[in-house]
């Protein structure tokens, strides 16, 4: 199970980290009108870097669901996101994996295995969906295109620019201007759906959640 949760989790920090979501994107139920066609990508864009732009900081709960042919994962946790690159997403249940990013690191914890992988935040920014959530909005023009389906509901699905990213698409659904639901649809055919629950934005989150140090005795991987 442990090594199961490393896979899809680095997927989710790396391919949908997204956020991270995520094939075809699983879109949301929801009914069309005369009113719901799609918009163009540069005012879905624009729409996406306001409400984006909005999230200032965000600490939420999340269940994740993630579909392998006829297998399904179920992961749980906690997650906290402020600008500018600063991340912690812990699963909980049913093993735990710690990911944080103070803005210019990225960690990530196995505690089964005993093992954390060291990356750059640099090297992450356009290929990590999660980082949707606290990096750069301006970089969504550069690594993504973005549309919007309809043009009443602010679901969006960005599709990475990069031939190198190691996932289809990312999509993203708000709902009273907090993103409630990511999907991300990654290269191996799998499909991971995050749900935020419980959701407080825009306060201040103390620097101290956002840095790690690796416990004595564990294996460090620098990548």
């Amino acid at each position: 199970m442990t090594k199961t949760l490393s896979l899809i989790q680095a997927a989710v920090v790396k391919a949908a980290l997204a956020v991270t979501t995520v094939g075809v994107v699983a879109v949301p139920l929801m009914t069309t009108s005369a009113h719901a066609a799609a918009v163009s990508q540069a005012d879905a864009t624009k729409s996406l870097n306001r409400l984006l732009g909005n999230v200032k900081s965000m600490s939420a709960n999340f269940s994740q669901k993630t579909r392998a042919g006829n297998k399904t994962s179920n992961f749980s946790g906690t997650m906290s996101v402020q600008r500018p690159n600063q991340f912690r997403w812990e699963t909980k249940s049913p093993a735990e994996q710690l990911i944080v990013a103070n803005g210019s690191t990225l960690w990530i914890y196995d505690k089964d295995l005993q093992q954390v992988t060291k990356q750059s935040v640099n090297n992450q920014v356009g290929e990590t969906p999660a980082l949707l959530l606290s990096g750069d909005v301006n970089q969504i023009n550069r690594s993504f295109s973005v549309s919007q389906p309809y043009s009443n509901k602010n679901y969006f699905v960005l599709t990475p620019k990069s031939a190198n990213a190691n996932f289809k698409n990312v999509s993203i659904s708000f709902n009273g201007g907090r993103p409630v639901m990511m999907v991300l649809n990654d290269n191996l055919g799998q499909e991971t759906s995050i749900r935020f629950s419980n959701i407080t934005m825009n306060k201040k989150i103390a620097a101290s959640q956002f840095d790690f140090k690796p416990p004595a005795g564990v294996d460090v991987i620098s990548q």
